[in-house]
């Protein structure tokens, strides 16, 4: 079992960037692929970004390629989420996920979740 918990979100203007970090405490965090995901109000959670246990491979929703980077340190036990040139559309919460599984864009492949953090973007 995993605890996630989310970090840096907060209130940038249009254009700006924001760092997101997610820590996990429990079993090994070598252990999980993770993912970002985000719900906008209104709206289905949808994916952002996986990482694969070692970090070596990352998969993108297309909405944020070229924008937003995951990214991890195993031993600090944190996945990140650099997200750059923020548009209004990207406003949400974010959440970090785990899976035992392979990364994934899926949803349902993720069995833990933090309680996310707010992103507000201002045109």
């Amino acid at each position: 079992q995993v605890q996630l918990v989310e970090s840096g979100g907060g209130l940038v203007q249009a254009g700006g960037s924001l760092r997101l970090s997610c820590a996990a405490s429990g079993r090994p965090f070598s252990d999980f692929a993770m993912g970002w995901f985000r719900q906008a109000p209104g709206k289905e959670r949808e994916f952002v970004a996986t990482i694969s246990r070692d970090g070596g491979i990352t998969y993108y929703a297309d909405s944020i390629k070229g924008r937003f980077t995951i990214s991890r340190e195993n031993v600090k036990k944190t996945v990140f989420l650099q997200m750059n040139s923020l548009t209004p559309e990207d406003t949400a919460v974010y959440y970090c996920a785990a899976t035992l599984g392979p990364y994934s864009a899926s949803r349902r492949t993720y069995a833990y979740w933090g309680q996310g953090t707010q992103v507000t973007v201002s045109s």
